[in-house]
């Protein structure tokens, strides 16, 4: 008997369980990209939008 058939993959929880953490893996590399865009942006906008208003 090998890991691959082994019952756990039979298991509809740990499919689900797996899809979660993959969200969760997905969502932190977006939020982190984003994250980063807004902080790369020039200094100078974001002051010059305070100015004007």
């Amino acid at each position: 008997m090998s890991l691959l058939d082994a019952p756990i993959w039979n298991d509809a929880g740990t499919w689900i369980v797996l899809g979660i953490s993959l969200l969760f893996i997905v969502v932190g590399i977006v939020m982190h990209r984003v994250i980063m865009t807004v902080l790369r942006e020039p200094q100078d906008d974001a002051t010059n939008k305070e100015k004007h208003v």
